[in-house]
């Protein structure tokens, strides 16, 4: 995995960052990455990219060529730029697990550090965790409405540049996808790589049967057809029916794959070929810019399709651009009254949570998350048994009463302090568990495709008189 320079980071990190120096070069600060509102009008996120994150932070510093182009902008004082030359992430942060659910306004992160550090590593962070939780999430969705099957992620060519396709591919994975056609992330990832065959290979042979018997020649045992080159029904099928039965006689099984066309029309007929012929082991696979939508459809009118190739709407995360993620001061340890700060907004949802929080997920006693409630770092975790009021987190007079029935979780976790890293990385397998059982934990409500329930996030009593508090304070001012 590629180190990255201190200087992916946007230009106002740095000049911010001079002033901080200027100021006070040892200032604490406490910043929280959460999102605003959830992708795709869905109702739920998973949180993504944590392990990659810890990776870049650990050797996330300026080389002798950074600081020089630094001083060439004539911007920063050279006393500054010497500071930089032994600048390294020295602080504390907090996440929650990887692949866990997630929902608007809670923090998925938590750095504390000097004000110039948890200000310089910011670029990197959201670049980071927005785009691996936006495609995670995307890859979800599609997993679960082709009822947790076979999704092969292929979208090499058409992500955006090579960072970010072999980012989706590791997010891919962990969302649901079984495999990618992407080979260096395979390698990287040790993701299980797979592919069928171009239009190109059958084009290239005077015959659309020679090109599948070639193919099964050589790879006996992972033989997939691409049968709508010319045409699916009257020519693709049958040549692949033909080649099949030759397979068949050998013991082996083969598949076909559909990449135009109706494909509820084209998979139902095909199916029936197939079965006509006897080769009813043989799988079919399609692919033609497909999405969750698509996919719920056609599941839903029983098309018979085994798995689903899902490129350019799975990697660039259609069709929403981004994860709403942003990272914000939340407290000034060094300052009076332990320093708590929010921002105001005459956008109420661009308001934020003041202090250092921690975030508990509720379960009922058969298991089931029923909120998440954001409360302060010194409040103690609810307890089973325990009647608690908790409340809309724009503070206002909004809030619900409930009796803790199951487990609490807390979900911020530490993850490295004074910049070492101090816990187990999980494999890739273990966090695409984790997004599996994290599901199985929310009601089907939330994960349904239309118009999904909405998940409460809610905060203390004490959370929310620290925010009225500070509320009242900024307009007396």
């Amino acid at each position: 995995m590629s180190e990255i320079s201190a200087l992916f980071t946007d230009f106002y990190s740095l000049t911010m960052a001079q002033g901080y120096w200027r100021r006070d070069p040892h200032e604490k600060a406490v910043f929280e990455m959460f999102f605003r509102r959830q992708p795709f009008s869905g109702g739920y996120s998973i949180f993504a990219g944590l392990e990659i994150l810890l990776e870049k932070l650990k050797n996330f510093s300026f080389n002798d060529d950074d600081i020089a182009y630094l001083k060439s902008l004539g911007v920063f004082d050279e006393d500054f730029t010497d500071y930089l030359k032994t600048f390294c992430f020295k602080g504390t942060l907090w996440a929650m697990d990887e692949g866990t659910v997630v929902f608007p306004n809670e923090p998925l992160i938590r750095v504390e550090g000097s004000l110039i550090e948890c200000q310089i590593i910011e670029g990197m962070l959201l670049n980071i965790i927005n785009f691996q939780s936006l495609i995670a999430t995307k890859t979800c969705r599609i997993w679960l409405s082709c009822g947790k099957g076979k999704v092969m992620e292929f979208g090499l060519r058409r992500a955006q540049g090579p960072d970010g396709s072999i980012s989706a591919s590791r997010a891919a994975f962990i969302g649901g996808a079984c495999g990618t056609s992407n080979t260096l992330a395979g390698k990287i990832y040790n993701i299980p790589v797979m592919g069928t065959m171009a239009h190109s290979w059958v084009m290239s042979f005077d015959r659309e049967e020679d090109a599948f018997s070639r193919y099964a020649e050589i790879f006996p045992d992972r033989a997939i057809f691409l049968i709508d080159t010319y045409d699916t029904l009257k020519s693709g099928i049958l040549n692949a029916v033909k080649v099949g039965k030759k397979m068949a006689l050998q013991g082996k099984n083969f598949g076909v794959r559909l990449d135009s066309g109706d494909i509820q029309y084209l998979s139902v007929e095909v199916r029936k070929l197939l079965d006509e012929a006897g080769l009813k082991n043989a799988y079919i696979t399609v692919s033609n810019d497909l999405d969750e939508h698509i996919i719920e459809t056609l599941v839903k009118e029983k098309a018979p399709v085994d798995s689903w190739g899902v490129g350019t709407k799975l990697v660039t995360g259609a069709k929403d651009a981004s994860l709403t993620g942003v990272y914000k001061l939340s407290q000034l340890p060094g300052k009076k009254d332990n320093g708590a700060v929010m921002k105001l907004s005459d956008n109420l949802e661009k308001t934020t949570n003041p202090g250092i929080k921690q975030v508990w997920r509720i379960k009922d006693k058969e298991g089931f998350a029923v909120a998440d409630v954001l409360g302060l770092e010194e409040e103690e975790i609810p307890k089973k048994g325990q009647s608690c009021r908790f409340w809309h987190p724009s503070a206002d007079y909004r809030h619900f009463d409930h009796t803790i029935e199951g487990e609490v979780d807390s979900l911020l976790k530490k993850r490295t302090e004074n910049g070492k890293l101090i816990c187990n990385q999980p494999s890739l397998a273990e966090i695409r568990e984790n997004v599996s059982s994290n599901l199985d934990s929310i009601d089907s409500t939330y994960k349904r495709l239309l118009n999904p329930h909405i998940y409460k996030v809610s905060a203390t009593e004490k959370l929310r008189a620290l925010k009225l508090d500070l509320i009242e304070k900024h307009l007396c001012h």
